[in-house]
């Protein structure tokens, strides 16, 4: 069976340089140097870690379902526990976690915050859901509790999907003036 190229042709080689059969790692020496003295370098000042600064992760589409996931059934344990299965108080605690998801999304993955956010909140109600009677009371207590709250789900929506638009709209800004500045920079000067 043929195998057919799966990268797009803009990312062949380059033409402006000559081809070598070696990567661009394998052709500068250790360090930067041809001699093949070992050189240890030290990581620079601003990649060490300051205090105060929030932490900045970039979640895949998985793991912000995992994250929001996992921590909204956490905090539905917590609700049941010290407020007493109060609903309020998870739909408040609902928000931030929204807030974090949308904000803590890699770029690639941008348009998934929106779709993890209320199965998450889904999530979170299962150990808050009243119910008697087995499986079928606790589907049910399930169902009551997103009726009634269907308020804190559909503004933490909103609320993820206006962050990921925002960061959208300035990535397409971003890619576009860049891709201006790079064009104006290849035009030969008449």
């Amino acid at each position: 069976m043929e195998q057919y190229r799966t990268r797009p042709a803009r990312y062949g080689p380059r033409r402006d340089r000559p081809r070598s059969s070696l990567p661009p790692q394998a052709k500068r020496g250790v360090g930067g140097a041809e001699s093949g003295v070992a050189v240890r370098r030290t990581a620079p000042a601003s990649a060490a870690p300051t205090v105060g600064r929030l932490p900045n992760p970039r979640l895949t589409g998985l793991g912000s379902g995992l994250f929001c996931g996992l921590v909204m059934f956490l905090l539905g344990g917590v609700c049941a526990v010290l407020f007493g299965a109060s609903l309020t108080a998870y739909g408040v605690l609902f928000l931030p976690v929204c807030v974090l998801t949308a904000v803590w999304v890699r770029r690639g993955d941008l348009m998934i915050a929106p779709v993890v956010v209320p199965i998450a909140f889904a999530v979170g109600l299962l150990p808050m859901a009243d119910g008697e009677g087995g499986t079928g009371g606790r589907l049910m207590g399930l169902v009551t509790a997103l009726a009634t709250q269907a308020g804190w789900l559909y503004g933490g929506t909103l609320v993820a999907g206006l962050i990921v638009l925002v960061r959208r709209i300035r990535l397409v800004h971003r890619r576009r003036a860049a891709a201006a500045t790079a064009a104006a920079g290849a035009r030969p000067p008449a």
